[in-house]
């Protein structure tokens, strides 16, 4: 069965908005064994729509398309799939009293404007999908010749819960139970794409009938295994196997599967392990500790953390030493170490993770040059503290630092920073350090 998806909407041309429900379409048609033949985005133009929406339909006869479907002008979609299939539009009584209902419940006070009853506008022999989660309903017209167009919104949300509660099961029975595309992705972190390359060897050019990718990105390298030729049980299973093998090549450099990010896997590792974090961040400005709430529920394991831009904040809550600072630099072990001790001892948490460093554009020397960054990670539990000449306080033999050198943009930079103090933190919570033999 071939398909095309046809998004809507200026701000897609333009580039103010990126069109990710085309990529969500796309695989979600691809593991049923629909082919999408082509996807095409037009402007908020009716003539340009219906033509548009004319060549697909003569091309395949299945089309789907989002955007379009507001209260506004340049919401013309549901106008255009009407004059292509030469229906005329009427006012829906029932959309029109559950928009009002929708009105009342969301807004309360002032009365539903005027315009919003345009998305009550249906093409005659239209057949109305719901829209669960919000206010603009999509249609299925279908022609004499059976081909057919259904219209979703372009809110990526709404989309989803469409096409998934009650498009999909439809395209579902249409494809049958042919070959499907599906694919599975494993994610790494902190290992270049050259060196996963030279660890897998021959199975990185595929195998068992699977094609492989590699995806380097900013976040990592994330390996993406595809079955193009099997059915839906028979490709879930070569997946499957297909995955044991990779992580069985890679170890603990996998950190996780499909859309899982690494802030998730260190909360569910420290939840396991009974252990709660704390962060103190100098170069990253906030970004570590952005990405572990980004992840719902991470209240039971982050307990907080401090942001130490300036050398003052380092000594004053931190108990970073003058000497170090002095001697080292604030870009340096010794300062990353004490910063992780203080802000756990400060919080009271079993880990604590720091970074600090040089992100750019300005601030690098020969010595430490743009990209330089130390992280540390401090815990509590372990061997009696190692003592530090000159009377300095002890440090835990829990604490770890890593020095790193990171290319890329100040934004990469500190990306990258607050991966890789994640990624300590869940090797240290999956591994860690062992007492010396007695």
């Amino acid at each position: 069965m071939n398909v095309e998806i046809v998004t809507i909407g200026d701000e897609l041309l333009l580039g103010f908005t990126v069109d990710i429900n085309a990529s969500f379409l796309g695989r979600e048609l691809a593991s049923l064994g629909v082919t999408e033949v082509r996807h095409t985005t037009c402007g908020d133009d009716i003539a340009v729509i219906v033509e548009t929406l004319r060549e697909a339909l003569e091309r395949t006869g299945a089309v789907i398309t989002t955007g379009g479907l507001g209260p506004t002008a340049d919401d013309m979609t549901v106008e255009a799939v009407a004059k292509l299939f030469g229906r005329t539009m009427a006012r829906d009584e029932g959309i029109a009293r559950w928009l009002e209902q929708r009105w009342l419940t969301f807004r309360r006070k002032a009365p539903m404007p005027e315009s919003n009853y345009k998305q009550a506008m249906i093409p005659s022999g239209a057949e109305i999908i719901a829209n669960p989660i919000g206010s603009a309903p999509g249609v299925l017209l279908t022609d004499e010749r059976g081909r057919w167009v259904v219209t979703l919104p372009g809110v990526p949300r709404e989309v989803r819960s469409m096409f998934t509660e009650s498009f999909r099961p439809r395209i579902a029975a249409l494809a049958g139970n042919g070959a499907v595309i599906r694919s599975a992705t494993l994610r790494t972190t902190g290992v270049g794409e050259s060196a996963i390359a030279d660890k897998l060897g021959e199975l990185g050019k595929g195998f068992n009938g699977l094609s492989l990718a590699f995806l380097p990105g900013v976040s990592g390298v994330d390996l993406r295994l595809t079955s193009r030729v099997l059915v839906s049980q028979q490709a879930d299973a070569a997946l499957a196997e297909g995955t044991r093998i990779l992580r069985e090549q890679l170890g603990d450099a996998v950190y996780g599967e499909n859309e899982v990010s690494l802030a998730e896997v260190v909360l569910a590792g420290c939840r396991k392990a009974g252990m709660r974090i704390s962060v103190a961040e100098s170069c990253t400005g906030g970004m570590l500790g952005s990405h572990i709430t980004d992840v719902p529920g991470a209240s039971d394991v982050f307990h907080g953390g401090l942001i130490a831009y300036d050398d003052r904040v380092k000594r004053q809550l931190l108990g970073v030493l003058d000497s170090d600072l002095d001697e080292h630099g604030a870009v340096s072990e010794p300062v990353a170490l004490q910063m992780a001790k203080g802000i756990r001892v400060r919080l009271g948490t079993e880990i604590a993770v720091s970074i600090t460093g040089i992100a750019g554009p300005d601030g690098g020397t020969d010595e430490k040059p743009v990209g330089t960054v130390w992280v540390a990670v401090d815990v509590s539990e372990g061997r009696p503290p190692i003592p530090r000449p000159h009377g300095h306080p002890p440090i835990t033999p829990y604490a770890k630092a890593r020095l790193f050198h990171f290319a890329g943009n100040r934004d990469e930079i500190r990306y990258r920073a607050a991966q890789a103090a994640l990624d300590m933190i869940r090797r240290t919570v999956l591994e860690p350090p062992k007492p010396p033999a007695t």
